[in-house]
């Protein structure tokens, strides 16, 4: 926190990531509780669940953890066990939006590929009790962040701001578990999605050469397909979606495996590629939780028309006051 407050570009990046972030998502949150997006109640609660997850990391891992440690330092938020406490929940928010994604990306698959399957898997109850145990399994194997800090001063008995211990580095434990985050994520979910989405599409373009044969056979011509249509905007999102999460975590994962590989964790200054690296890693890992709000309202009609009311009504009130 005290190298992102020496920068101005940070200090900017992560102000308008945190208003823009808490802002998209909160819009996606009330636009998809109201239940008028045309969306079925299973695919609806696992959209609703990344954007409540995403504005938790914003709030969490942005606002707390970066802009009050750029703008206001010496805070209550700076206290050890605060901080520490932070952390945590900043890993486990990001768990639980990783993996909804990998959910909801085997969910589609299970939708569009298998039909026996689908009547009993793709329903709002089943989508519930996944994502409660993601968001439980997250919570419970990031607890060990929690204990990986100690504070860098002690005022008047009161430990203040958070450094990582030697421990982190050096013990053979910590090493499996830094190893089990990076696989657990983004990497397993990176080969989860891809193999997820090359199933679905390779289920899709066969089923789709299959109906375009039979509807020539039937009517010797080529007509409009709405079912065809609707396969094709189903790969559009769910390939957009799964597509913007591996190009923005994609620097974090060549961080991760370039300190690993060199075993080279400092960095001299500031200026330093490696630190440049991590941080352009950190701000695009962090820019993935905002991105959903577009995609929706880039694809899904009736979203989109329902973001520009939401977008209008602030105006509406304003001329009637």
């Amino acid at each position: 926190m005290h190298a992102l407050g020496n920068g101005p570009v940070f200090a900017i990046y992560y102000s308008v990531l945190a208003a823009f972030g808490v802002l998209s998502n909160f819009v996606t949150i009330v636009i998809l509780l109201q239940g008028k997006c045309g969306l079925s109640r299973c695919v609806s609660r696992y959209l609703l669940s990344m954007s409540v997850m995403d504005l938790l990391v914003i709030i969490s891992a942005v606002i707390i953890n970066r802009i009050s440690g750029i703008y206001f330092p010496g805070t209550f938020l700076s206290i050890t066990p605060v901080c520490s406490f932070t952390i945590a929940l900043t890993f486990a928010a990001r768990v639980s939006s990783v993996w909804l994604t990998v959910t909801f990306t085997f969910d589609r698959f299970v939708a569009i590929s298998c039909q026996k399957l689908k009547t009993k898997y793709c329903t709002e109850k089943t989508a519930t009790a996944v994502i409660g145990t993601v968001c439980v399994a997250a919570c419970l194997t990031n607890i060990p962040w929690y204990f990986i800090h100690e504070p860098i001063y002690i005022i008047n008995n009161v430990p203040w701001y958070c450094t990582l211990k030697d421990i982190r580095y050096t013990s053979p434990m910590w090493a499996a578990i830094d190893w089990f985050d990076r696989i657990s994520t983004p990497c397993l979910p990176f080969v989860l999605i891809l193999l997820l989405n090359v199933l679905t599409v390779r289920h899709i373009l066969a089923a789709s050469r299959a109906r375009r044969r039979l509807i020539a056979q039937s009517n010797g011509e080529k007509q409009n397909d709405p079912e065809m249509q609707g396969r094709r905007k189903s790969i559009i999102f769910l390939f957009t979606i799964s597509g913007s999460f591996t190009l923005l975590w994609m620097t974090y994962v060549v961080q991760f495996l370039y300190v690993r590989i060199t075993n080279n964790y400092n960095f001299k200054s500031f200026n330093d590629p490696k630190f440049i690296l991590q941080e352009a890693g950190n701000m695009l890992q962090l820019l993935s939780s905002c991105t959903n709000t577009f995609i929706y309202a880039a694809i899904q009609r009736k979203f989109r028309e329902e973001l520009k009311k939401a977008l209008k009504y602030p105006f509406r009130i304003f001329h009637k006051i």
